[in-house]
């Protein structure tokens, strides 16, 4: 017979990270204290970036767009959680949960490109430094910053597409807290081979060759580093790029211990769990590490609370006087 391209899915049950309900209510104030967090510390390195002209400089225009990625890439999946939390509710619907995987892979390839990009910025900063503006000028950046944006669409709209293809009829619950598009594709009850494939070939290709694109990266920077006669001169340079290697280290640590932790474990609340470390705490992070990393940054962000401060005073000051 031929196979029909319908689903008869409307919703699907999101199980979460567990079935206590004793926990419930900890998960809720530990995720939203998280989500919080990630939300204020990147909107306020955005706000520093944007805010303080010596800010303007090609290596935080993408620090800047990083942070907007991380705060949609939390937005895509802790919102729901705790929403579901609070209302006693497991349910999402078959739309939303198509959007969001949209959504939570598109801002997910976007910080991986975005990433190698940082990379290579470091790369001709550190090995390139006369020709630094000249290569990093506003409108190369802007070229870089709309491929980042242009594969991060084509990816997650191409393995969108083809779960349109897939019938769900029975055993619609996922093991996670949001629609983890492996555990959805394996509830599907028709056949999967074609999305495994796109999956396994477009994850492998914007896994290895961004990480291979920072090694390459960062294996030159190392060269001319060593190069460098004076102590000084060598932590200057390494300092430079050193909150984006920790970055980097803590994002790709975090998927590669999702993965094994998946291969281990299929369809178990482990990976579930394990991927909190790249959903939430990884964008949580970021802001620390650049903020306390980077001496311009911390007082870019001193500039803005003693504006912050001022205007308030003045408002404060206005009111009493009227």
């Amino acid at each position: 017979m031929e196979e029909r391209n319908q689903t008869c899915a409307t919703q699907f049950i999101l199980l979460g990270l567990s079935d206590e309900g004793g926990l419930q209510s900890l998960l809720f104030w530990v995720f939203l204290s998280m989500y919080l967090v990630t939300f204020t510390g990147n909107l306020l390195m955005i706000l520093a970036i944007i805010t303080d002209p010596r800010l303007h400089m090609p290596m935080y225009f993408f620090l800047s767009n990083l942070s907007f990625s991380d705060i949609c890439f939390t937005s895509t999946t802790v919102p729901k959680m705790l929403l579901n939390i609070q209302t006693q509710s497991k349910v999402i619907t078959y739309e939303g949960c198509l959007s969001q995987m949209y959504f939570f892979m598109l801002f997910g390839v976007l910080d991986n490109i975005l990433l190698t990009v940082m990379a290579y910025d470091r790369f001709v900063a550190i090995c390139q430094p006369l020709h630094y503006m000249v290569i990093m000028n506003p409108k190369f950046c802007g070229i870089l910053l709309l491929v980042c944006w242009l594969l991060g669409v084509f990816y997650s709209l191409l393995l969108d597409l083809l779960i349109l293809r897939l019938s769900f009829c029975t055993e619609l619950e996922i093991l996670h807290f949001f629609c983890e598009l492996k555990q959805v594709i394996q509830l599907a009850y028709s056949d999967t081979f074609l999305n495994d494939l796109a999956v396994y070939l477009v994850s492998g290709l914007l896994g290895v060759v961004p990480l291979t694109g920072i090694l390459f990266s960062y294996s030159r920077i190392v060269t001319s580093i060593l190069r460098i006669s004076s102590v000084r001169g060598k932590y200057k340079a390494f300092s430079t790029c050193g909150s984006h290697l920790s970055v980097v280290s803590l994002f790709y640590g975090t998927c590669l211990g999702v993965y094994l932790s998946s291969a281990a474990a299929q369809n178990s609340r482990a990976s579930a769990i394990a991927s909190v470390m790249y959903t939430v705490v990884t964008p949580m992070l970021n802001p620390f590490i650049y903020g306390l990393r980077n001496r311009d940054i911390k007082q870019a962000l001193r500039n803005l609370f003693s504006r912050e401060t001022l205007s308030a005073c003045r408002i404060l000051c206005f009111k009493i006087k009227t």
